[in-house]
Formats: C-alpha cells, structure tokens, sequence
C-alpha cells in the first residue's frame, strides 16, 4: 500500500486545531498561510510540514478519542499509505509537491484536548512507536489540492 490520497489540507494562524482549505501552496518553509506559535519547536526547513494518517486517526476515535483531521497539527491528512514504511528519510510526493521525511514528532499539551482525559502521548513515538506524525522538509514545491494522489517512496 504505497498510493494514497491527500484527504485534508490544514492550516492555521498559530496553533490547533488547523481548519481544512481546499488547495495551497508549498514552499520551502512550509505550506502557505499555515503559521506556528512556537518556532522554537515547530516550523522550519526541516519541518516545514507536518503530515498525519487518516487511518490512524479514525483508528484513534474507535478508541474514543475526540480526534479528527487536523486537530493535532498535521498540515496533511493522507490516506493510503503503509504508516509502518513511514519513515525518516522517505520520500512522499503529494500532487506536485515532494516531501522528504526529517522525524518523528513529539506531541505536547497544545493537542491534549483531542485525546481522551488529554492523553497526548498516544501519538508519541517513544511511547506508541508507528502512531507518531511526521515533519518533513520541502523537496520540490507546488500547489496541492485535496484528492491529489500521494505516494510513498521509501529511502535509497
């Protein structure tokens, strides 16, 4: 399963949740009109977009957790791909855009309230490994819009 689907695109004046736009723009420090409150932690070349999984999401609400599209950050919501083949160094070509994975990302308390009793770390890599979102630097930029397909490329 290394072909999916770009379900949501997400953004945000600083902070989460991130509300859901139709297309955007990806440049070198991230996806257009999407900001960060911390760029201490967050933001960046190296992180310049954040990706999640749907499936690991609808996952996360049979458990019951309050979660959906761009409630914990993530710019992409995909659908399709192998999170187990997710890893850094691969690559993900979205639409036109290519991404190259740089790391795990570490949760903290801004996502709490899309967990139940504001369990975060259920997306930590430490705790949960293959439930972790992804930042990932920007290869080739472009426009992306919801439905363009998404391809897992594994590393050399």
């Amino acid at each position: 399963m290394n072909e999916g689907r770009l379900e949501s695109i997400n953004v945000s004046d600083g902070g989460v949740p991130k509300t859901p736009v139709p297309q955007g723009r990806v440049g070198p420090e991230g996806l257009e009109g999407d900001r960060q409150r911390d760029l201490r932690h967050h933001g960046g070349p190296d992180r310049a977009v954040c990706i999640y999984s749907l499936e690991r999401i609808e996952a996360l609400e049979e458990e019951g957790h309050p979660i959906a599209p761009g409630t914990i950050g993530e710019n992409f919501t995909l659908s399709g791909l192998d999170w187990d083949l997710m890893v850094p160094g691969a690559f993900v070509d979205v639409g036109e855009v290519r991404l190259e994975l740089t790391r795990h990302t570490s949760p903290c308390e801004a996502i709490a309230p899309s967990f139940h009793d504001g369990r975060f770390v259920r997306v930590s890599q430490k705790v949960h490994p293959g439930w972790s979102r992804f930042y990932a630097r920007v290869v080739s930029e472009g426009v992306v819009r919801v439905g363009d397909r998404a391809r897992l490329v594994p590393p050399p």
